[in-house]
């Protein structure tokens, strides 16, 4: 079995195995012409039921066929035009490399005697993140599993930084449209999901200051304390962008800490066209981000950063055998010292490869372009009337729904837009999202694929109408 082992004997038969598996994975890349196959549970359960894990095929060309079966024909693809749906971007090629050399070097970012020089490229990274931002000379941050965890990070260290001992005294504040990782971090920092205050948008899906700061008014009458306030660069549903600067304004008048979720909404900082829409991003106590949705990044890598370094130490704990504190005296530098993990991967080589080869406006213009495709969505939209469109695009969403001109039922329609998502996901033709908008069920299309087309988005839209006026026309015949 020592054959396996990847080392300095078996160098060949791993260049020979790795070859195989990419051979593979060009060719479906190559062939795929539908974003899924439309398998259903039932089906593909069974297939990976009956494989025995205890008696292994001892060849590497076998466990691939097996692998077809069970995985690679069924995948579905995000670097297909038709996949429209969540925020999975379609990666580059530079970043694919980035994964290969780090998951073979196999390289542990906790401490610098696991890591070394990939210690200095994940630092690199972060300044060069923060130095986007504009979060001045003080800053820092560490590479995450993504952005829940970088949204729970910052809002620990949010409440570290809060002056008071009594925790349930503490009240974050996130617009209604904000990320449900808010929530959950609360959760899981022992506050509660009580103590977010959901803050009303406007029609736009922005954060209303003006409820913010009547908001934060009563927190203070009430003799609660402020903790933190999430600003949304980015909401998952609309793209929406809250009001950073206005939001500053009152972070610093109440003196709360403020956070920008900046997950989806990140893209902008290599944007060439429109990144005057995060002015104001650079006023944050901290920063999410997610390159793993719009800078092209396979997953996972992702970052929270802060304006001052000083503030993580509230995430760092020194184990004798790992990182010891004369190590902090030696200038040794531990990325453990400012991380919730321990082992981590080298995610960072990813950006780092795909900054030398394309170069941030190269990043930049693949997200624009994408910004871009979006107006003409909405346009395509607002000038069907088969459709309603919610909200025009701030980044590269569209939420809609198909409303039918026969039918004014709101749960009928709901109903016809259910039967629509799922049967498209089905034909495998191409996959959409689905939310809520108040308690009526929408359609969505999260296109950051720059391949995608105004006549691939016309195409899914006719597709859509042809599912629901199916479900619509079944519907009557079975009430008759």
């Amino acid at each position: 079995m020592r054959s396996h082992l990847l080392n300095d004997t078996t160098a060949e038969h791993y260049r020979r195995s790795v070859t195989e598996g990419i051979e593979r994975v060009a060719a479906k890349l190559a062939t795929t012409s539908r974003p899924f196959t439309g398998v259903t549970v039932d089906a593909l359960s069974p297939r990976i039921e009956e494989i025995d894990l205890d008696e292994p095929l001892h060849d590497t060309a076998a466990v691939l066929d097996e692998l077809e079966d069970v995985y690679l024909r069924d995948a579905i693809y995000f670097h297909h035009p038709r996949y429209l749906a969540h925020l999975n971007c379609p990666v580059v090629i530079p970043a694919v490399v980035g994964e290969a050399v780090l998951s073979a070097v196999n390289s542990s970012l906790d401490t610098w005697d696991q890591s070394a020089g990939g210690t200095l490229i994940e630092r690199k990274l972060i300044d060069w993140t923060t130095a986007r931002i504009g979060l001045g000379e003080n800053a820092d941050g560490v590479f995450t599993s993504g952005g829940t965890q970088s949204n729970l990070q910052a809002l620990l260290l949010a409440r570290e930084e809060a002056k008071t001992d009594t925790a349930a005294k503490l009240r974050i504040f996130a617009s209604e449209v904000s990320h449900f990782s808010v929530k959950k971090s609360a959760q899981l920092l022992g506050l509660g999901q009580d103590a977010v205050v959901s803050v009303p948008v406007g029609t736009d899906k922005r954060m209303q200051t003006v409820a913010l700061a009547r908001e934060l008014e009563r927190c203070k009458q009430d003799g609660l304390v402020p903790m933190a306030v999430v600003a949304t660069a980015g909401t998952t549903d609309f793209g929406s962008i809250d009001p950073l600067p206005e939001i500053a304004e009152l972070c610093e008048q109440y003196g709360v800490w403020m956070h920008v979720d900046a997950a989806y909404g990140c893209g902008l900082l290599a944007s060439i066209k429109y990144r005057g829409r995060i002015d104001g991003i650079e006023r944050a106590d901290s920063v999410t981000v997610d390159y793993h949705k719009s800078f092209f990044q396979p997953v996972s890598s992702s970052a929270v950063l802060v304006r001052d370094a000083s503030t993580l130490r509230h995430a760092t704990y020194h184990a004798e055998y790992l990182n010891p504190r004369r190590m902090v005296q030696e200038r040794i530098p531990n990325q453990v010292d400012k991380s919730l993990q321990t082992t981590r991967r080298f995610d960072a080589l990813k950006l780092w490869m795909t900054l030398r080869v394309m170069g941030a406006d190269g990043i930049g213009q693949l997200f624009d372009e994408v910004c871009d495709l979006a107006v003409e969505g909405w346009q395509l939209l607002a000038a069907d009337p088969r459709f309603d469109v919610v909200v025009e695009p701030t980044l590269s969403t569209l939420v809609f729904r198909y409303i039918p001109a026969a039918v004014t039922d709101p749960a009928e329609i709901d109903r016809a837009n259910l039967y629509a998502r799922k049967a498209l996901f089905a034909s495998g033709d191409a996959v959409v999202a689905g939310t809520k908008v108040g308690s009526r069920h929408y359609l969505k299309f999260t296109l950051l694929n720059p391949e995608t087309t105004t006549d691939d988005m016309a195409a899914v839209l006719d597709l859509i109408a042809g599912h629901a006026e199916q479900y619509l026309g079944e519907s009557l015949d079975r009430a008759s």
